[in-house]
């Protein structure tokens, strides 16, 4: 039996009554309250979440920005040192390898930050694909990762730090700021919909990191949160789950991520002429918002109708915490995404109605 990998936040966990599972080998907390409460926090106070378990590929040399241009869909040329870029990785008919984000140093130095699941299927395509002049290093089992998400994450984070976090704009980063005596790189980014940060720092580093944080917030402002809410925030946010939106089937485009793919850039990257096909021609099928009119939940898998002929799929569904609705991302065929369009969704041996609905289902108030 294979022991599942561990972060170095995993004996702080039960300190705060942490439920754990197995998720893509690795032994995380889903909740410690409930996932509604810490998803209510995260919308309303914060929340601190341990991500130590995603990827980090270092991508070095003087040709590093060709080879980025080579195997990523976003153009990544006018890039700026202290900037991060939200990216996809192809295959050469558009499928998806991948969804990261690209945090660029300097010209010779950039960061690459993958799913979990995925760091080494994308370490070994990105070495199959290396250029002269560029170096690849894995630094994922020494780089830990955490985030804290929401309205008063800027206020918390900032009495632990002498950097002035207003002045770290959207994807923008701040590299060897100390935080709380710990040198981290702090990324104003996330996977919630809410404002935050993303903190990188030494594995070494990351249980001061996160008591200090804990403790800061301890009067009722933050509080931990495992990958459950996680979830639940990023799909109110319509942000995409790399297996779930992201496929090696589903391109970015019929994920609705097109503006992280541009197929007009000068660099032929890799899948850059099925893009452009897509693109021209139009998707055959969406990802598109759903709202349950007869009492059920979509999950994911789950099939969808229209007159018993299957016309898509749930990828992601749930009871949202914030809309108190069950609703659903489906990817569907395009002549059934127009919003109102009614469906029916395969609930166990019922099919429900439901309707396409606008998405994201949630934004946050600038």
């Amino acid at each position: 039996m294979s022991t599942l990998k561990r972060t170095p936040l995993f004996d702080l966990y039960k300190e705060h009554g942490a439920k754990t599972i197995d998720f893509g080998g690795w032994d995380l907390p889903v909740q410690f309250s409930s996932i509604k409460e810490e998803h209510e926090a995260v919308r309303t106070k914060a929340g601190l979440f341990d991500v130590s378990h995603m990827g980090e590929i270092e991508v070095k040399g003087e040709k590093a920005l060709e080879f980025l241009q080579l195997v990523m869909t976003n153009d990544l040329a006018n890039m700026e040192a202290g900037q991060a870029k939200y990216t996809l990785m192809c295959y050469e008919d558009g499928g998806t390898i991948d969804d990261l984000l690209v945090y660029k140093r300097n010209d010779e130095d950039y960061l690459l930050v993958v799913n979990a699941a995925n760091t080494e299927k994308d370490a070994s395509w990105l070495e199959s694909h290396i250029i002269d002049g560029v170096e690849l290093v894995n630094v994922s089992d020494h780089v830990a990762q955490l985030a804290i998400q929401g309205p008063l994450a800027e206020s918390v984070l900032q009495r632990l730090t002498n950097e002035d976090l207003s002045k770290i704009g959207f994807f923008r980063f701040k590299d060897n700021a100390d935080v709380a005596g710990v040198k981290a790189l702090v990324s104003r980014s996330g996977y919630t919909g809410e404002d935050g940060f993303e903190i990188y720092c030494e594995e070494k580093d990351a249980a001061k990191l996160w008591a200090a944080i804990l403790e800061e917030g301890k009067n009722g402002e933050v509080f931990p949160c495992g990958l459950g809410a996680r979830d639940t925030l990023r799909f109110e946010a319509k942000l995409p789950l790399y297996g779930q939106e992201l496929s090696k089937e589903i391109s970015p485009l019929e994920a609705g991520l097109g503006f992280a793919v541009k197929v007009d850039k000068e660099a032929d990257f890799i899948g850059k002429a099925a893009l452009q096909k897509q693109k021209a021609e139009g998707t055959t099928r969406k990802l598109v918002g759903l709202e349950m009119l007869d009492k059920g939940i979509p999950r994911t898998g789950y099939e969808v109708f229209v007159d018993d002929n299957q016309v898509g799929v749930i990828t992601t569904g749930t009871q949202s915490p914030t809309l108190k609705k069950n609703i659903g991302l489906a990817i569907i065929d395009k002549e059934f995404t127009a919003i109102d369009t009614e469906v029916e969704v395969q609930v166990r041996k019922k099919r429900l109605k439901a309707k396409v609905i606008q998405t994201p289902f949630y934004k946050r108030q600038k």
